[in-house]
């Protein structure tokens, strides 16, 4: 049995405080399952109540120990605190996750550029660099890896570069060692960026650079924000383009709805020629198989101004950055 097929099995498990189920409250943050069928789940609860969690607890256990026979079941249980956090239903944002099937495609310079081609056009933007283990989106927008600091209220202050408020694993690690955690702990960093950081009240969209592949955290952000657009990256080459295909079958899977796919690395000019150095057809693919637009082609090139990833709004790549925000706010 697959994750997504317990959830649904254990979503009808209710809250005794509210008789709600857990499908209802959007309460299961994180479910694993290792290879000796132990499940591990974290569970999100209105409020710390010791009978409510005994109850739950008691009633997971029986589900999926007895009925569905699995080895075991670890439970922790974290906060539900959609109220003033970036997830509170009164603030008017929205999502857009930047996903690829495989890491080397260009997905979070893609991300940084939507993000700057976004506030070049007066949105109000922030970065959630989620990809855990390959988080680069500091070292894109060039910033100093230094440990965040909280506010008067206790929340994580992000850091801003560009006007663009950016949070990222990076500035929580030490001395370059990789990250090295379990699902449960990268879902708990994940509901930090969502619960405890002191976003500002006026922003508008949240670009989230999601790791690639179809991993944890990628169904994970589906628990945090069912709503999320998605923007499948890919580049011409068959290696990129059939992984793709399944990074866009899960998004739509979990209910994310597909902006469109951008397809990076389409052809590199030189001396006159158009060199297309990654074959062809990679994107219309991935679209087509999708049912989705093919929403931009963004060419190899490097940026005119000297900075090794961010393109000046006057240069050609840049220019297409801006039609892709364009086209993005067209499909939103």
């Amino acid at each position: 049995m697959d994750k997504q097929t317990l959830t649904k099995e254990i979503e009808s498990v209710k809250d005794p405080r509210t008789e709600t189920t857990l499908g209802e409250n959007n309460a299961i943050r994180h479910i694993e399952i290792d290879e000796e069928g132990l499940v591990t789940l974290i569970i999100g609860i209105g409020e710390e109540d010791d009978h409510a969690k005994r109850v739950i607890k008691r009633d997971l256990a029986r589900k999926i120990k007895l009925e569905l026979g699995f080895k075991g079941v670890r439970i922790e249980f974290e906060p539900l605190r959609k109220k003033d956090s970036v997830l509170d239903e009164k603030r008017d944002v929205t999502y857009i996750a930047v996903a690829s099937g495989k890491g080397g495609v260009g997905k979070s310079t893609v991300a940084a550029n939507l993000a700057l081609s976004l506030k070049r056009i007066g949105k109000k933007v922030a970065i959630i660099d989620a990809d855990i283990y390959g988080s680069n989106i500091p070292v894109i927008m060039d910033m100093p890896i230094e440990a965040p600091k909280s506010d008067e209220n206790k929340k994580i202050v992000p850091f801003s570069k560009h006007g663009i408020e950016v949070i990222s694993t990076e500035f929580f690690l030490k001395d370059d060692k990789p990250v090295m955690w379990r699902g449960p702990m990268l879902s708990k960093m994940l509901n930090h960026f969502f619960y405890d950081v002191g976003w500002d009240d006026d922003t508008e969209y949240i670009i989230i650079d999601l790791p690639p592949g179809t991993g944890d955290v990628a169904i994970d952000i589906q628990k945090l924000i069912p709503e999320c657009k998605m923007l499948i990256v890919s580049t011409p080459h068959p290696s990129a383009s059939n992984v793709a295909v399944k990074a866009g079958v899960m998004a739509k899977e979990l209910d994310h709805e597909i902006l469109g796919v951008v397809e990076n690395m389409t052809h590199l000019s030189h001396n006159g020629e158009t060199l297309k150095i990654f074959g062809e057809g990679g994107g219309e693919m991935v679209a087509e198989h999708l049912d989705v637009p093919l929403i931009q082609q963004i060419p190899i090139g490097q940026p005119e101004s000297g900075h090794h990833s961010l393109f000046a709004s006057d240069e050609e790549i840049g220019i297409l950055y801006l039609g892709l925000a364009n086209k993005v706010l067209k499909a939103l």
